[in-house]
């Protein structure tokens, strides 16, 4: 680690093929010699990293977000993860849900342009894959129905709604919930020649100490042939994930389904099968049963947040990666890796992250395990400021030239 003459060079060799505005591949790379993914996020939600703020004009915005693209070219990147449904509102002119406030600063008030339509067609004509991203059931990141457009679908049925360590989420127990999200997402399916539908790590919310999530009406009415709330809880998140892939399908059948969980299924002390691991468990904290999802072939891809430094005792980098690959081994399920890009010259972060060759070391060890197809950067704001040189010491190691991602 720390291999300072690397590092000048990769810096070196960023500037020389980053040019301001350019789209195209350079001559010469134009046809990919290596097929894997190279993904990036692009967070809306707060403004994390696009749009820059809300209320900004719509050419404002559109020059951002072109500029997003441009940059995923210039980093020999391929896909692009944009999040188009933060908070059960949409960036594109969808009949179930308002305008988000993330590009107005009001909820409901159109842009006066189409952001996701834009970034199909942007995306498709740089070589880029568009994937949207869909956050399920998170409805507000402040729990005030009050703050919601009164045409919200949260305001005209108050009772889907859970308030829950100060936001508001839809109940995941209720059928006429599910159908109402995928509902909302086919309508972006249809719409858009979509490379991929993506969800996040969030299906029951996080665990917050002392609160628990009020759905027991919801599990009196629907739960009787289960043998506790938790497993009624992980199937109601099974049914969401298996419903929305064969509806893709039946409306887009070249659209992928992915999804983009917290990397801990389970521990090994809680589980044989699980990691050698000390974390937080999706399938027993958010009712994510995401081994299942791999093994069983759902999804297209998965892309496991493995937001830890190699050697770190509670979760390590070096112990998740080979797990997730022995996990996907055999299944039709593509892997590809996520990495805490956003944690690299984080002065809060462990030594580890102050280290501009931690992430490509990252992909030095997953290049070991050939269930590895690739890799999903968070997020955009810090591929562009890239604080330490950790994204172009990745791009100068490990992508001489572009590539095509998966299909």
């Amino acid at each position: 680690m720390g291999r300072l003459t690397r590092r000048a060079f990769a810096l070196a060799a960023l500037s020389a093929f980053t040019t301001t505005g350019a789209a195209a591949a350079p001559p010469g790379e134009r046809r990919a010699t290596t097929t894997e993914m190279r993904g990036m996020w692009v967070a809306t939600v707060s403004n994390r990293d696009w749009p820059s703020r809300s209320g900004l004009s719509a050419a404002e915005q559109r020059a951002e977000l072109i500029a997003l693209l441009d940059l995923a070219v210039s980093r020999r990147l391929n896909t692009v993860v944009l999040q188009v449904r933060p908070t059960a509102d949409a960036l594109w002119p969808s009949p179930y849900e308002p305008w988000s406030h993330v590009l107005t600063g009001v909820q409901g008030r159109s842009p006066g342009w189409d952001p996701l339509g834009t970034a199909v067609t942007e995306a498709h004509a740089r070589g880029l894959q568009l994937h949207a991203w869909f956050n399920p059931y998170r409805v507000a990141t402040h729990d005030d129905p009050a703050r919601l457009v009164a045409s919200h679908p949260a305001r005209r049925h108050p009772d889907w709604v859970v308030p829950f360590g100060g936001r508001l989420y839809y109940n995941p127990g209720l059928p006429e919930v599910r159908a109402f999200v995928q509902d909302a997402i086919l309508d972006a399916v249809r719409r858009y020649p979509l490379d991929a539908v993506h969800f996040d790590d969030y299906f029951y919310p996080y665990p917050v100490a002392g609160q628990s999530f009020d759905d027991e009406a919801a599990y009196d009415a629907h739960g009787g042939d289960f043998s506790g709330r938790a497993a009624w809880r992980r199937d109601n998140v099974d049914r969401l994930v298996l419903e929305t892939a064969a509806r893709i399908k039946a409306v887009r059948p070249t659209t992928q389904f992915g999804i983009s969980p917290f990397g801990v299924w389970r521990n090994a002390s809680t589980d044989p099968r699980g990691s050698g691991t000390r974390a937080l468990q999706s399938y027993d904290d958010i009712h994510a049963d995401t081994r299942k999802w791999v093994r069983e072939g759902w999804i297209d891809y998965v892309v496991p947040q493995l937001y830890w430094n190699i050697g770190l005792s509670a979760a390590d980098y070096a112990e998740l990666v080979p797990w997730w690959a022995e996990v996907a081994k055999g299944s039709r399920t593509r892997l590809y890796i996520g990495e805490a890009l956003y944690r690299a010259g984080d002065p809060t972060q462990p030594a580890a992250w102050q280290d501009p060759a931690e992430l490509s070391d990252h992909l030095d060890l997953a290049a070991r395990h050939p269930e590895v197809r690739g890799h999903v950067f968070f997020a955009a704001k810090d591929v562009r400021t890239d604080r330490i040189g950790a994204m172009a010491r990745v791009v100068a190691d490990h992508y001489p030239r572009r590539a095509e991602p998966p299909r």
